[in-house]
């Protein structure tokens, strides 16, 4: 079998990298182990131009914001399936300073089409937001499963999908085609496989730095449209369900949610929502592939030809894939390599 592409995992990198290079006429085939833990899968899917403490731009939003929405509708026509949700962030302001900085910043042009309104006054009862808030728009929210599966099923048809473990020992490089792997032939591999990647041996180090990330569906009787955000996320989703998180941890690493993550995530949410939990109804965690400047990694092999890497998007892989994609498929099939700040060459010296 002979292909141009051999993609390692299927979570969202995998995927959203595998449907560009077949827009641009590429064949793939895809190997990917689902019953092993996914951060893809676990993640919340949130997608927003103003975040962290300081609400601040997100790094990039105006390169990475315009290519979200229509590379998850284009999988949503391909698929026959709804997963984009788009939905307005509400975030309070913590005090009278912050709403009068926002107040100028409406005012100035990187600014406009991420938000919709800044307000002086409370505009939810049930919200702690004394001092008003911002009403951001751009923003949103993917159900990663349902794309994942419905992808998967999608690449099974084509004969695109090996469920399976790729055993890096027996991949052989240098022939007609740069790699070849059991019955397939193939002009390049790339690894897109989290957390799987730091036992390769195609690389000598990965700088990953992971982060564990834990959330948690529960009900609460509040149910608004826009999504809340300060301190912790708050999404409405079906059948009454609410989906509030996410903690960030670099040294708990362990297999399984905890009761640290559940503490601390419930009192967030009684700070931002003070309004009794009916019921707690799951609690999941992930490990996300993060790295230590907390920028992707888009790499090629210094002496292999053909091996490349499109790994370490973290918690905003949902925001950052979709236009990553489009630089990493300019550099496999143009040459165009990509800048310092997500190449892989920036950690040569390490």
């Amino acid at each position: 079998m002979e292909t141009d592409f051999l993609i390692v995992g299927q979570g969202l990198a995998g995927t959203v990298l595998s449907f560009r290079l077949m827009q641009l006429g590429q064949r793939v085939v895809v190997f990917d182990t689902p019953d092993q833990n996914k951060s893809s899968r676990v993640a919340a899917g949130l997608y927003n131009p103003i975040t962290g403490n300081q609400m601040v731009k997100t790094w990039n939003a105006d390169r990475l914001f315009p290519e979200i929405v229509p590379t998850y509708r284009q999988l949503e026509q391909l698929l026959g399936k709804l997963f984009l949700v788009e939905k307005k962030i509400y975030r309070p302001f913590l005090s009278i300073e912050e709403q009068n900085e926002w107040m100028g910043k409406s005012a100035e042009p990187e600014f406009q089409g991420y938000f919709e309104q800044v307000f002086q006054q409370p505009v939810y009862a049930e919200v702690n937001n004394p001092f008003g808030g911002i009403m951001l728009s751009n923003s949103g929210y993917l159900d990663i499963p349902t794309l994942l599966d419905g992808y998967q099923e999608y690449l099974l048809q084509r004969g695109s999908m090996r469920l399976e473990k790729l055993v890096e020992e027996e991949l052989e490089f240098g022939n007609e085609y740069s790699v070849k792997y059991r019955d397939i032939k193939a002009k390049a591999i790339v690894l897109c496989n989290g957390l799987g990647a730091m036992g390769s041996k195609l690389f000598d180090a990965y700088p990953f730095a992971p982060v564990k990330g834990e959330i948690i569906d529960l009900t609460q009787s509040f149910s608004p449209e826009e999504i809340i955000n300060r301190g912790v996320f708050r999404i409405t989703l079906a059948k009454g369900k609410q989906r509030v998180g996410s903690t960030y941890s670099w040294h708990d690493l362990d297999e399984g949610p905890t009761d640290r993550a559940k503490n601390e995530i419930m009192e967030k949410l009684e700070k931002l929502v003070p309004e009794t939990v009916d019921k707690i109804v799951h609690h999941r965690f992930g490990i996300r592939p993060a790295t230590k400047d907390r920028k992707p990694i888009l790499g090629k092999h210094p002496d292999i030809e053909g091996v490349y890497m499109f790994n370490g998007f973290g918690a905003k892989g949902v925001s950052l894939i979709p236009y990553f994609s489009k630089v990493m498929c300019a550099w496999m099939l143009a040459g165009v390599e990509p800048e310092k700040e997500v190449n892989l060459l920036r950690w040569s010296k390490t």
